[in-house]
Parts: structure tokens; sequence; C-alpha cells
């Protein structure tokens, strides 16, 4: 299964500029997915980080792998209109910079998932380089809960 950007966006409630999923790849609902965000010099995020040297943020690289393991568990109907909300994050950790020009690839599996809890295992490349990882854990709110 294969999701474009009019169907993530259906999905998460994130929009511009921190709308970080291009396109789904691959997808095992409830298992693994795989997708992708393209970057471009346009990004707003590299107008300051850094200015003669653009690379995009470690927090925004664990906030696209977290949108992309967000799709692993919205795509089942029974939590269409629920809303992802990161609840911790371990094992993180950056192994090469991300800049204008790569295509940010983020693998995801379930760890567990219970009641509207869950934790998933995540994997960022670039060119097949490792690039991030880490283990997102998340609870999901109905749309309007606190």
């Amino acid at each position: 299964m294969t999701l474009d950007i009019k169907e993530i966006m259906k999905m998460l409630p994130h929009r511009y500029p921190l709308l970080l999923v291009d396109r789904i790849e691959e997808l095992e609902i409830g298992k693994r997915i795989r997708g992708f965000k393209n970057l471009t010099i346009n990004e707003a995020f590299f107008q300051g980080h850094y200015p003669h040297m653009p690379i995009m943020p470690g927090v925004l690289i664990v906030e696209s792998m977290a949108q992309v393991g967000a799709l692993l568990v919205l795509t089942d109907p029974q939590y269409h209109g629920f809303v992802p909300i990161i609840a911790t994050l371990e094992k993180v950790k950056f192994r090469k910079p991300v800049v204008p020009g790569d295509r940010l690839i983020t693998e995801a599996e379930v760890l567990w998932f219970r009641k509207n809890v869950g934790a998933i295992k995540t994997v960022a490349t670039v060119d097949g380089e490792q690039v991030a990882e880490a283990e997102i854990a998340f609870k999901l709110l109905k749309n309007g809960e606190t």
C-alpha cells in the first residue's frame, strides 16, 4: 500500500512548515512502514540552521520519523480522526547531517501497541546510509481531546 500527499494530509493534522512526510512507499498496516521527505533549500528551517552550512535540525528529523510512524497506526480505519502525541523518545542517535537535496527515508515498525498507546522503532537513511534512529512512544488522542 502507498499513500500520496493528499492521503497523508487527510490523516495527519500537520501542515506547512511542519508536515515532514511527502509520500509513503510501503505499508503493512499495524506492522511496518516506509516513507520519505524530499528536502530542498526552500525549507524554512534551512534559512537559519545554519545560514552558511544548512543542515536539518535533529528535532525535525525526529519529527519526520514520528510522522511516518504515526501513519503506521493512523492508516488503520479504527484510528481515523485520532491525533498522535509523542510520549517519550528513547535511544535517539544522530549519525550524519541531513542537507538540502537529500531524500530522508524513514522506516518504522511497531514494537507494541495497546489501548491507544504504543511504541515504534524508527530508522532514517539518506542514500542508503543511516542518519538517525529512535524509539518513539506515543498516545493517540481523539481529535480535540487533551
